[in-house]
């Protein structure tokens, strides 16, 4: 298969396209030549200047509001535009590579051929082993999908949750997607977890941009051909898990 999100391999061509690193900035020859002074602010063995002193408050509050909206971010992430695709809609098309599996490409997003950088095919005919199509995920069966980073201990124990209760669930179809990240990594975590349920691997994030991924474990919960019914923001317990999965139906 061809194309920019057909599973090619285009790395080469990413790096043969990037812009070059600019040179470092560093003292001139004629400057170190002539040995300047160290300016008075960041003079070695002298008292901080009232200027250095308003500098380290402004670069203190600054780190403490980037906090805030982190916390705020991940604690209230319903409420900062984010919220997974809407009920009420169709889950997006996609393919994307399996983590086990050997097709290695960015994923597949286009609804239609000719889509470009979505995908010279339309995503629901890019099929085959080592694919994870969600048109065919979709099809049979109520989908509960995670979206995961596989450095996240709450994600990583979400995705052991749903191995547990899956044997609970025999008419949903469950499923996950690690977003970027180490491919090695991942499946070293997925052969050491077991987990059994397919895990899609999304190389450039394009893929949980079209869900709006926004913290991580993300739970996409659709009914049988894909229409969503919500979307669920961190870690669930395996007991809330299997009711909200039962509600999709088929369960």
């Amino acid at each position: 298969m061809s194309g920019p999100l057909d599973f090619d391999d285009d790395e080469r061509d990413r790096a043969a396209a990037a812009p070059p690193r600019p040179a470092s900035v560093g003292a001139r020859p004629a400057d170190r030549a002539r040995g300047a002074a160290t300016p008075p602010a960041v003079r070695a063995g002298g008292p901080p200047t009232p200027g250095t002193k308003y500098l380290w408050v402004v670069g203190a509050a600054a780190i403490v509001l980037v906090l805030l909206l982190l916390v705020s971010t991940i604690r209230h992430g319903t409420e900062r535009g984010a919220r997974g695709v809407p009920a009420g809609q169709v889950m997006p098309p996609f393919a994307v590579p399996t983590a086990l599996g050997p097709v290695d490409g960015d994923a597949n997003l286009a609804t239609h051929a000719g889509e470009g950088q979505a995908g010279k095919r339309a995503a629901c005919t890019v099929v085959g082993a080592g694919i994870l199509n969600g048109c065919a995920l979709r099809a049979g069966k109520p989908v509960v999908l995670a979206f995961f980073a596989i450095r996240s201990r709450d994600c990583v124990a979400q995705l052991d949750a749903m191995q547990r209760v899956a044997p609970q669930l025999p008419g949903v179809q469950l499923a996950a997607i690690a977003i970027r990240g180490d491919r090695g990594d991942l499946r070293a975590l997925v052969r050491r977890h077991r987990w059994s349920f397919p895990v899609g691997y999304d190389r450039d994030g394009a893929l949980s941009n079209a869900y709006h991924v926004q913290v991580c474990p993300q739970l996409t919960f659709a009914r049988r051909g894909g229409r969503v019914v919500e979307t669920t923001f961190g870690k669930l317990a395996p007991s809330e898990l299997v009711v909200k999965a039962r509600r999709l139906g088929g369960a």
